[in-house]
């Protein structure tokens, strides 16, 4: 059993959540409903994240199990107001010490930087975003990665990337061919990227 915890907080970017969300709980259908995928977030109130949707957490920072995996989101939030919140650092690198993995996606970067698991490391964030990440110092930004892993640490470029980070990560845990069976059913295909300028 895979126990994923996705934090959340204002204005996290949606997709940096949702799309590993989607990989996470089917990976868990696919194997008999066998994980548990959690939204955890420093208070039970909806979370307002970056586009405008609400989302309710299951668990807050003091009551949850213990975490296989500790995702962490991107959004202005990640970037500018979440580092400067002690409660939320804190959890982050208490938590971090005791997963297996952790994922940060987008910019999510700068909070696992600010929280201290990104530092000294190898990281991907989102492309607008690599110069002001390694301007903090003590970080390594690989560029034109859609994702990198040092260690115990996966990192992502920007939202959708998340996805394939999290596509990755269920291999890593349960095979390959699970992954690929997880890709299938998502219906994940992005080469190519974007054919809405092709005739049909």
């Amino acid at each position: 059993m895979t126990t994923y915890g996705l934090l959340l907080f204002d204005v996290a970017e949606e997709l940096d959540f949702a799309g590993p969300w989607e990989v996470f709980t089917t990976s868990s259908i696919l194997r008999g409903d066998a994980d548990t995928t959690l939204l955890i977030a420093e208070h039970p109130d909806p979370v307002r994240c970056s586009k405008g949707m609400h989302v309710v957490p299951d668990r807050t920072l003091g009551d949850h199990p213990p975490l296989d995996v500790l995702l962490v989101p991107g959004g202005r939030g990640a970037r500018e107001i979440e580092p400067r919140n002690p409660a939320i650092t804190g959890w982050i690198a208490e938590t971090a010490a005791q997963a297996s993995w952790v994922v940060g996606v987008c910019t999510g970067a700068f909070l696992l930087h600010a929280a201290g698991p990104a530092r000294g490391r190898r990281v991907a964030t989102h492309r607008d975003y690599e110069d002001a990440l390694e301007a903090r110092g003590d970080v390594t930004v690989v560029r034109d990665a859609r994702y990198v892993v040092d260690g115990d640490l996966l990192t992502t470029q920007g939202v959708s990337a998340g996805i394939d980070g999290a596509l990755w990560l269920v291999g890593r845990l349960h095979g390959r061919e699970h992954a690929r069976a997880v890709r299938r059913e998502i219906q994940y295909d992005p080469a190519p990227p974007y054919l809405a300028d092709e005739p049909l």
